[in-house]
C-alpha cells in the first residue's frame, strides 16, 4: 500500500487543464498528456470533483497546458463553461 502510495505522489502534479474532441470515443473518459505513459490512468481533480480518465494521446501543446481532457471528462468535472481551469493530477 506505502509502495502504491509512493507511486501515486511521485505522479502528482498542478496546472491548467482544457477539454478537446482528441483521439477516443465518444463518452470515453480520455486525455492527452506529454510524458504519462500512454494507456495509464490519471486522477484529474477540480474544485471538490474527481475523474480518472486514460492517457491516449500527446499534449497539450499549449504554454502552460498540462493536460488536455475529453468533453466526456470535462462534463463530468463541470469545466465546460469555463474552459480552461487549474487541476491537481495523480496517478491512477
Amino acid at each position: 500500500m506505502a509502495a502504491l502510495a509512493a507511486a501515486s505522489s511521485a505522479y502528482a502534479e498542478s496546472g491548467l487543464a482544457s477539454y478537446y474532441g482528441g483521439r477516443g470515443h465518444s463518452g470515453e473518459m480520455t486525455c492527452a498528456h506529454r510524458t504519462r505513459p500512454m494507456g495509464s490512468f490519471v486522477i484529474v481533480s477540480y474544485s471538490g470533483r474527481s475523474i480518472r480518465c486514460r492517457v491516449n494521446d500527446r499534449g497539450p501543446f499549449v504554454r502552460g497546458r498540462v493536460i488536455d481532457i475529453s468533453v466526456a471528462a470535462a462534463r463530468a468535472l463541470g469545466i465546460m463553461k469555463a474552459g480552461v481551469v487549474r487541476v491537481s493530477l495523480d496517478g491512477g
